[in-house]
């Protein structure tokens, strides 16, 4: 077996391992209810609520700040809808139903994860320009990518590279504005 063959079935044996956990483990209400939120806010109204606030309230910055959240946040919707094609990697609820959530995926695919692209690319093109800000963003941030998991709609790898790749995208286009 090649090496870049060994390291996908070393990832995947680990991320279904984790994926039959979670879809048995049944969560306090709060953890459900934070999960439920967190991903729902990493449907976009969030990033476009912050948007708003900071084109009023952000000060000389603020034009630039959206600029970069804006740009991130497009080439990252742009690259993972390109990505999830490509890589066809299947989401968990095909392996193992989820115990407890009965919320559809948006697309088809998996690999990588749409939100957390999103999040990390709004939110770290924002600690740019506002580092103030960084425990709420990343909070929000890594709430998004966690709730992936924990409603079973990603695998640990698909937040990891989403989180990677938005963070990337934020700082190329940080750099760029």
């Amino acid at each position: 077996m090649t090496l870049p063959g060994t390291l996908v079935d070393f990832i995947t044996h680990r991320d279904h391992r984790l994926m039959r956990r979670v879809n048995r483990w049944y969560p306090p209400r709060w953890v459900r209810l934070w999960a439920l939120w967190a991903t729902r806010a990493g449907d976009g109204w969030l990033w476009s609520l912050l948007g708003i606030v900071v084109l009023v309230f952000g000060g000389e910055a603020r034009f630039e700040a959206v600029g970069a959240a804006g740009l991130a946040a497009g080439a990252g919707i742009a690259l993972f809808v390109n990505l999830k094609k490509a890589a066809k990697r299947r989401r968990p609820h095909c392996f193992q139903p989820h115990c407890w959530v009965t919320l559809l995926p948006p697309d088809q695919f998996s690999f990588p994860s749409g939100h957390t692209i999103t999040a990390f690319a709004v939110s770290v093109a924002m600690i740019q320009f506002y580092p103030e800000l960084t425990a709420a963003l990343m909070f929000c941030a890594v709430s998004v990518a966690a709730s992936r998991i924990l409603l079973g709609m990603h695998f640990l790898s698909d937040v990891l590279a989403g989180a990677a790749i938005g963070t990337a995208l934020a700082l190329a286009a940080a750099w760029l504005v």
